[in-house]
């Protein structure tokens, strides 16, 4: 088979799926920044779960769930996307080329272990990672558009079949999404309150302790009660914390940083200047996000006197930020 090239618009992302939401939609001419696409889909959240493991520690997500994005934007702007699951790879893998060989570019969600294009030491057993493959080389091996890295990357058959099929907590099973048909035009502006004010209730939590602001702060509790634990497993988990928080995709930070650049688009779209202050207050949170990962990593390497009590406080802080970031966004989107 000759070679499959499809024309695609390669950005480096902050973040794998909203990278990759927004280079399908620009692929079908739809004006979509990476922040945009993200607020549009009211992702951004908090989730301590103790009962979903990641390297035998508890799942720490800073936004909702793998493919929430992508599937609230096309609803959202009348976007007919189709997705995929399969129980056999080798029947995902042709259901792939078949959808390049039409022309299409493809979604793929899959593990960061199984690409060999990642650093050894960046890869790890996390099976959310989205990327965009847009040809095949005429040896077999495919082109990807990886919102991570800077340039484009291949990736062998075998390589991308294991990564696509991996198990374990959030396993794929193949997953594929192709966008079969977009509006020529989309009013972004309509949208942006609506998504904002789900965003802000979200916010403060659920019931249940392990969401929002009630997941912050039962996670503060569960670091100052580290003190009954090995000192091994307590930098285990601090470090745990650490990653999830600033290694996959972007983290909890990034993700109020990139928040906050949604608001000051928001404020242009929709003539809103009081999303300019919410946006302030959003880049305020994702720093003290940093100043709580960086006493955790010290605490970690040992190179000062930082106490969990004192790592505890920080993260307290970030909830009580959150709580007035909730409020301001309410009360502008009113």
């Amino acid at each position: 088979m000759p070679d499959i090239i499809l024309p695609i618009n390669h950005q480096q992302s902050s973040h794998c799926e909203t990278g990759v939401v927004a280079t399908l939609l620009q692929s079908k001419g739809i004006d979509m920044s990476e922040p945009m696409a993200f607020g549009l889909a009211s992702a951004l959240t908090f989730a301590y779960l103790p009962f979903v493991k990641i390297s035998g520690m508890p799942l720490i997500a800073y936004r909702m769930p793998p493919k929430t994005i992508i599937k609230k934007i096309c609803k959202k702007l009348n976007i007919e996307l189709e997705s995929r699951k399969f129980s056999n790879p080798e029947a995902g893998m042709q259901a792939l080329d078949k959808e390049l060989v039409k022309g299409n570019l493809v979604g793929l969600q899959s593990s960061v272990y199984w690409l060999p294009y990642f650093p050894e030491d960046m890869r790890f057993h996390f099976n959310a990672h989205n990327l965009v493959v847009y040809g095949k080389t005429e040896q077999g091996d495919y082109l990807i558009s990886d919102p991570v890295f800077e340039n484009p990357v291949t990736c062998a058959y075998e390589d991308l079949k294991n990564a696509r099929f991996a198990k374990g907590a959030l396993a794929a099973k193949g997953l594929m999404y192709v966008i079969r048909s977009a509006p020529r035009q989309c009013d972004l502006a309509q949208t942006i309150k609506p998504a904002i004010k789900k965003t802000a209730k979200m916010m403060n939590g659920l019931v249940l302790p392990y969401f929002g602001l009630k997941g912050i702060r039962h996670m503060a509790k569960q670091i100052r009660q580290l003190d009954k634990k090995p000192i091994k497993y307590t930098r285990l988990y601090l470090a745990h914390i650490v990653r999830m928080q600033e290694e996959i995709g972007t983290g909890g930070a990034g993700f109020r940083f990139m928040y906050a650049s949604f608001l000051e688009q928001a404020s242009e779209k929709t003539n809103t200047p009081a999303f300019k202050e919410c946006a302030e207050s959003a880049t305020y949170v994702g720093d003290l996000w940093r100043e709580f990962a960086m006493l955790a990593v010290k605490y970690c390497k040992k190179r000062s006197d930082i106490s969990l009590n004192e790592i505890a406080n920080k993260l307290e802080q970030v909830a009580d930020q959150e709580a007035k970031l909730s409020k301001l966004l309410l009360n502008a989107a009113a």
